[in-house]
């Protein structure tokens, strides 16, 4: 049979499309000081309803909440004030990339993320009218309880598979609808115990990497000392291919979930929260091991919140 001109020219370009189908270009790189100008501060009442007074960025820096070098960028709460479990929040930091993303791969280069009883720290991805635009909970974790759990929560309609997927960590939940399991969503949990919390501080922190395309939704994470960190990421290529990345930590296909009517344009969120809806839910604090209850031991104990920051390396985007 022979081909058309036509014909051959589509072949060409649908193999190329397959070829470079793993292939992102760095289209942002945010390095200390850049935090400030790429996300805005969002001093707002805590949608989990945490122990928290969110503040705004003129206030974040006056009390040193936020601070910056050259290499670096670093976020955290209030470690001095002494409060009322019964009165406002610990003051801490939110803020809210002012890019929104739909196909791209986000990598966090992080030192240090908030450490203590109580925290409620969350590197995360949220789409417009909640949940139906989507949430990719990248790092989140509470109380200091190793490991890391990434979790999607969307509108009716999404789930994922209960097994046979390719990935490193272990599924805790298949619906990914937020109206559904006390929005639980569908997670699923890092097998590396230094993925989150003070053993990933003790290890120097690490590199987390989500990739968002149309045929699913990953996750890797990469200990400081990992010899298998991809060479692009630790020099700071422009461009990456996710395919020699190997296995993730967390895969979301689209067998069972629609990825482009679920997720709509999304923006980056980075967060320190107290208490609320998971931290401070009493079964969850007392399996922790902390001590009190969660508001009284936050308001009366300023001192154990000095290491409750995220440093940042850098954050690169590649699309």
């Amino acid at each position: 049979m022979k081909l058309s001109a036509t014909s051959i020219f589509l072949a060409l370009a649908y193999a190329s499309t397959l070829v470079l189908a793993n292939t992102y270009s760095l289209s942002s790189s945010i390095i200390g000081s850049q935090f400030l100008s790429a996300f805005t501060f969002q001093a707002i009442s805590d949608p989990t309803h945490g122990f928290v007074t969110y503040v705004s960025e003129s206030d974040a820096q006056s009390a040193g909440l936020v601070s910056s070098t050259s290499s670096s960028f670093r976020m955290g709460a209030d470690h001095t004030s002494v409060l009322s479990a019964s009165g406002a929040g610990r003051k801490s930091v939110r803020i809210q990339s002012n890019d929104e993303y739909n196909t791209h791969v986000a990598v966090f280069n992080v030192n240090h993320m908030p450490e203590g009883c109580g925290t409620w720290p969350a590197l995360w991805e949220v789409g417009g009218d909640w949940p139906s635009g989507g949430e990719i909970d990248i790092v989140e974790g509470v109380n200091n309880v190793s490991p890391n759990q990434v979790t999607l929560h969307t509108g009716p309609g999404c789930s994922i598979p209960a097994s046979g997927v390719s990935q490193y960590g272990t599924t805790l939940g298949t619906d990914c609808d937020a109206n559904d399991n006390n929005n639980s969503g569908c997670g699923v949990r890092s097998p590396d115990a230094n993925s989150y919390g003070p053993a990933f501080n003790a290890n120097g922190g690490g590199y987390y990497a989500m990739e968002r395309t149309s045929a699913a939704i990953k996750v890797w994470f990469w200990a400081r000392d990992s010899p298998n960190i991809p060479a692009a990421l630790s020099s700071g290529a422009s461009s990456i291919d996710t395919s020699g990345w190997g296995e993730p930590t967390a895969n979301f296909p689209n067998t069972d979930c629609n990825i482009d009517n679920s997720f709509g344009p999304q923006n980056i969120i980075i967060n320190l929260t107290f208490c609320g809806d998971w931290a401070g839910n009493s079964n969850v604090y007392a399996a922790s091991g902390c001590p009190s209850t969660c508001n009284a031991y936050v308001a009366a104990n300023p001192s154990a919140f000095a290491n409750a920051y995220f440093d940042f390396a850098s954050l690169k985007i590649y699309e």
